[in-house]
C-alpha cells in the first residue's frame, strides 16, 4: 500500500511540473503598454567560440520544413533577430571549430501575454523568445 502512495505521489508531481505556464512569471521591466505584433529573438551562442565565425540559419516552423527566413554570419555571443508574434521558428547555428563542423538546433514560439495584477500597471508581456543555441559537447 505505501509504494502504492509513493507512486501516486510521483505522477502527481510530475503532473504539477509538467503543466506549468511559460508565461507564468512576468518580468514587470519587460513590459508593453500596447500590444506588440513583432519581438526580437534572443539567440545565444557558446561564449567559447566568440571570435570564430558561426554561421545562422533561421527556419519559420520545422526545420525539416525548409522555409528558410534568414541567414547570417557572426562572432558575437548574442544575437538578435526580428520576428513575427505567434510563429514557431528554429534556428541552427553551425560551429567550425578544429576542422569540424558541429550544429546547434533550438527552436521558440514567441508570445504575447496580458497581465493584469503582476505589475504596478497592466501591460503585454512577450515569453519563449530566447533561443540557447550554446555547444553541450565538442571533442
Amino acid at each position: 500500500m505505501r509504494i502504492a502512495i509513493k507512486i501516486f505521489q510521483l505522477i502527481a508531481l510530475m503532473f504539477c511540473l509538467a503543466c506549468t505556464d511559460q508565461g507564468a512569471i512576468v518580468k514587470c521591466p519587460d513590459c508593453l503598454a500596447e500590444e506588440p505584433t513583432k519581438t526580437i529573438l534572443d539567440v545565444k551562442l557558446d561564449l567559447t567560440f566568440v571570435g570564430y565565425e558561426t554561421v545562422i540559419k533561421v527556419y519559420e516552423g520545422n526545420i525539416e520544413d525548409s522555409i528558410l527566413y534568414t541567414t547570417f554570419k557572426t562572432t558575437n555571443s548574442n544575437s538578435t533577430i526580428p520576428v513575427t508574434l505567434n510563429k514557431k521558428y528554429t534556428v541552427a547555428a553551425t560551429y567550425y571549430i578544429s576542422d569540424n563542423y558541429y550544429i546547434a538546433i533550438d527552436s521558440a514560439t514567441p508570445r504575447v501575454k496580458f497581465e493584469k495584477s503582476q505589475c504596478d500597471n497592466p501591460c503585454y508581456f512577450i515569453y519563449d523568445r530566447i533561443i540557447n543555441l550554446r555547444l553541450k559537447y565538442t571533442k
